[in-house]
């Protein structure tokens, strides 16, 4: 057991996700891990994060000097591959921010530099382990089928970011952020659909550029079949001024239904079925998934949301995005390395829907 020793953690990216998410996070588990650094290309901000830890501007001389057991990247998209490629080669596990890499491709890189038994690469994907989330996939993956067969889901996140968000340079551009609203935003609530309803195999979408003066896709809608003969639609938007996240999961003998934001407790679910009493309330937070990544720690054990677990939302709004450049339906299977796609999610296709502002 590795549970024995305090773990330490190093922070790379010393932005607002850091500070607001990562760093409560670990001290909510402050008698189990222990941040030793931060690295930023900013020195005074990478002190201001450190606190009493050592502060660097390079992630590798971190590396070196450090030793870190676990590294949590938060820096722009762009840089996620060659730094979770350099922490895993020191022998550091990885939780990264979403989204991990720009690309299939980038994120299957990152995969393979895992080791056999570790270390790992886990991603951000805190809004499938409340317990609500739990229990739904409890229920719906229990003997006898309680809930029936799967039908329907409807995956919604309309969101708003105005001119002033994506006046960050990186931001709204295919190079630094691979991608939009879909897979900066809409991927959280498409990751928890996945885990409860399991593999997609066809996807039919489109993607528009309708207000912000970006690069991406301000706006994106698909409907999905799944392997197991469900169907589900999938909305995601950054101009929506009433903002929600919107599960619903219909099956044959019931509806599980999620409203919340940026996060829930079990008070935001509710359900027609008489079996919805989630046992414990558990928060889907970034402590709630960092607890279980040191328990995997402690372990030696592979934890969620890492390896098959982590790609399958990545290869999704791949599919989504073959799916609108090429305006025709897309099957699971044609996501591979000979697709263009695979590569880049914009497929290397300049065109582009885009809407006149007025």
């Amino acid at each position: 057991m590795r549970g024995a020793l305090v773990i330490r953690a190093a922070i790379v990216g010393a932005g607002a996700i850091a500070a607001h998410s990562h760093v409560p996070a670990l001290r909510a588990h402050r008698d189990r891990v222990e941040l030793v650094a931060v690295a930023d290309v900013d020195e005074a901000r990478a002190k201001a994060l450190a606190g009493g830890a050592a502060a660097y501007t390079d992630l590798g001389e971190l590396l070196d000097a450090e030793r870190p057991d676990l590294v949590i990247v938060c820096t722009p998209p762009y840089l996620h591959v060659d730094q979770a490629i350099a922490a895993l080669s020191a022998g550091a596990w990885v939780w990264c921010e979403k989204p991990a890499a720009l690309s299939l491709a980038e994120f299957d890189r990152m995969a393979a530099a895992e080791g056999a038994g570790g270390p790992y690469l886990s991603v951000v994907y805190q809004q499938r382990f409340g317990s609500g989330a739990e229990h739904l996939r409890a229920l719906a993956g229990a003997p006898g089928r309680p809930l029936g067969r799967p039908l329907l889901a409807l995956c919604q996140t309309t969101w708003h970011r105005g001119d002033d968000y994506y006046a960050v340079p990186y931001r709204g551009k295919w190079a630094t952020e691979g991608g939009g609203t879909t897979v900066l935003h809409g991927v959280h609530q498409m990751d928890l659909m996945l885990s409860v309803f399991g593999d997609w195999a066809e996807i039919r979408a489109m993607a528009g550029r309708l207000d912000r003066p970006i690069e991406t896709e301000d706006v994106s809608l698909a409907m999905v079949r799944f392997d197991n003969g469900a169907m589900g639609s999938v909305v995601t938007s950054v101009l929506s001024p009433r903002q929600e996240s919107y599960l619903r999961f219909d099956f044959a003998d019931a509806t599980v239904e999620l409203r919340h934001l940026y996060g829930y407790g079990n008070a935001d679910w509710s359900s027609t079925s008489p079996l919805w009493s989630p046992p414990e309330d558990v928060p889907s937070t970034h402590a709630t998934q960092l607890g279980l990544l040191l328990d995997a720690y402690e372990r030696g054990e592979r934890p969620p949301a890492s390896g098959a677990d982590a790609r399958r939302a990545m290869e999704f709004v791949t599919g989504l995005y073959a799916s609108a450049f090429t305006g025709r339906p897309v099957l699971r299977a044609e996501i591979a390395p000979d697709s263009p796609f695979y590569h880049r999610l914009d497929g290397g296709i300049e065109t582009f829907f885009t809407a006149a502002r007025s």
